[in-house]
């Protein structure tokens, strides 16, 4: 299959250099969730409304791109292969489901605003309402309409319950696939009316192979780190990465695993999370720490120290309350990661 140069739309999750779901030619992992649709399809089983859950960054969408592909490749259900169907991008179908062209294949994601040129912060009820308009029109060559809503956890209450009236009563030969990195945060009955497919991160094995599969350059100790660190998901890996995770992480451990509490090196890492464009790094350094705290919880419980096990699982708690109220009132990134430093260091002793 020869490469072609693919003008694919930005999203709010873009990121530099990583190729986008939609323009990605491999599915690494899942092959159960993978196979298991194509066998719904062939068999004419396939519901009307998907739901593909698990963590950011671990192939939903592009599972989602694949299956609409695959469907449009092979309108003749009965006849289509138990095997999804490989993109190629040199044939105009696939470039144009990349490229957010193809008449068939709606991708509803957060828009842009007209006012900022920022992404909005949700998927708003116009957003919605295209699929509407897209439903209305005759489809074309009489083959399958395809709504991919990623992520469907970021539609505001007004675009879910908007949804949620097509879902109840959709055209014949139309296929909802909701992308969620967090169905808790979806309507009850937005989920009660979709056929959830669960996909797990991505193993060990797995996690280098898409790595390598996107053409990221990753060295012997990075991938070690990256395993480590990016919890089964590519987006995650492609981060650390791009904006010094694993260089972060180190720096933690540094000073939280230090016998005293190294304040200067702690003001050192503040002051680079805290900077005006750092907000990816902040980010990273929360997940750090929250992660450190759950693993802490989770192995004193499977030692059988409970109490160990709930201290951890409170000091969680208090912190990640801490973030969200310093998120909300926009205070002091500085502060909060000096405070958050100290305080790891202090459990630990």
């Amino acid at each position: 299959m020869s490469e072609v140069e693919l003008e694919v739309p930005l999203n709010h999750d873009s990121i530099d250099g990583i190729v986008a779901p939609s323009a990605n030619p491999a599915l690494v992992g899942h092959a159960g969730a993978a196979s298991f649709l194509a066998r719904s399809y062939q068999s004419g089983q396939l519901h009307h409304a998907l739901l593909l859950e698990g963590p950011q960054g671990i192939g939903k969408a592009t599972l989602a791109f694949h299956l609409a592909g695959h469907m449009l490749k092979h309108a003749r259900a009965g006849e289509a292969p138990l095997v999804l169907a490989q993109p190629d991008f040199s044939v105009a179908p696939y470039r144009q489901i990349a490229t957010g062209t193809h008449p068939s294949v709606l991708h509803i994601t957060r828009p842009v605003d007209a006012k900022t040129g920022k992404f909005k912060t949700a998927i708003t009820i116009d957003e919605v309402r295209r699929v509407t308009h897209f439903l209305n029109r005759t489809a074309h060559d009489g083959a399958w309409r395809i709504v991919i809503v990623d992520p469907a956890d970021d539609m505001n209450r007004n675009a879910a319950n908007a949804l949620l009236k097509t879902l109840e009563e959709p055209p014949k030969k139309t296929l909802f696939i909701l992308v969620s990195h967090s169905s808790g945060r979806l309507l009850p009955t937005i989920r009660s009316r979709c056929q959830s497919v669960r996909l797990d991160p991505l193993s060990q094995q797995e996690l280098p192979a898409a790595l390598a599969a996107i053409s990221l350059d990753v060295d012997a100790a990075q991938m070690d780190g990256l395993v480590a660190q990016a919890n089964g998901s590519v987006r995650k890996a492609a981060l650390l990465l791009a904006f010094g995770g694993l260089e972060i992480a180190r720096a933690t451990e540094e000073i939280i695993g230090s016998g005293r509490f190294d304040v200067p090196k702690a003001q050192a890492l503040a002051g680079v999370l805290s900077g005006r464009d750092s907000e990816i790094q902040y980010e990273l350094f929360l997940e750090d720490i929250f992660a450190r705290l759950s693993n802490r919880a989770r192995l004193a419980a499977e030692q059988g120290d409970l109490a160990q096990a709930n201290r951890w699982s409170q000091l969680w708690q208090e912190m990640q309350a801490e973030a969200d109220e310093a998120a909300a009132f926009n205070l002091d990134r500085k502060q909060t990661v000096l405070i958050f430093l100290e305080r790891m260091h202090g459990a630990q002793s």
